[in-house]
């Protein structure tokens, strides 16, 4: 069986809740994964919006989870901002976009049409032991001939509440 992420927040290609938004809780979403290959001695989690516009960085990263035991099926709800996590116990967070460590929800430009979030996740045939606050860019280079398989789900966001109170500003509506 192929590894295999999803959420039961969120459906593939569907909306993701707003509450796991800039909009809403700004809190990361429950993930499950399966299907991890034997000899996995880590994975590693990076969420990013390709669909960001300049000035960001292209794509616009919104989470970097680096150290997590094989073991691992699952990550709750609101997971804290921690360089350092308990549980997963080890697992290391990375900077997103904004310099910040941990997730960041999604928060696309008003009118800027639905932006496509992309939840990768990534088994190692090694242990990085890097430390935390990596950015995206670095753990890739350092990830470069270690990736077994890898496993993606993508959840949609936009900014339709946000348009529509500009509209009615504009035109009284």
């Amino acid at each position: 069986m192929p590894m295999q992420i999803d959420s039961p927040a969120f459906q593939a290609g569907q909306p993701i809740p707003q509450k796991f938004t800039q909009d809403g809780e700004n809190i990361s979403p429950a993930l499950n994964f399966s299907g991890v290959p034997s000899g996995t001695r880590e994975l590693i989690l990076i969420v990013e919006d390709p669909d960001a516009p300049k000035p960001h960085p292209n794509p616009f990263i919104h989470w970097v989870l680096y150290n997590l035991p094989p073991e691992t099926r699952s990550l709750p709800e609101a997971v804290p901002t921690d360089r350092t996590l308990r549980m997963p116990l080890g697992a290391k967070q990375g900077q997103n976009s904004a310099g910040k460590i941990g997730y960041i929800g999604c928060a696309p430009p008003p009118a800027h049409g639905p932006h496509h979030y992309h939840f990768k996740l990534f088994a190692l045939d090694t242990n990085l032991n890097i430390a935390p606050a990596l950015e995206r860019d670095t753990l890739l280079t350092a990830m470069k001939g270690h990736i077994i398989e890898q496993a993606q789900i993508v959840g949609t966001y936009e900014r339709l509440a946000v348009v529509n109170r500009i509209k009615t500003a504009l035109t009284g509506d």
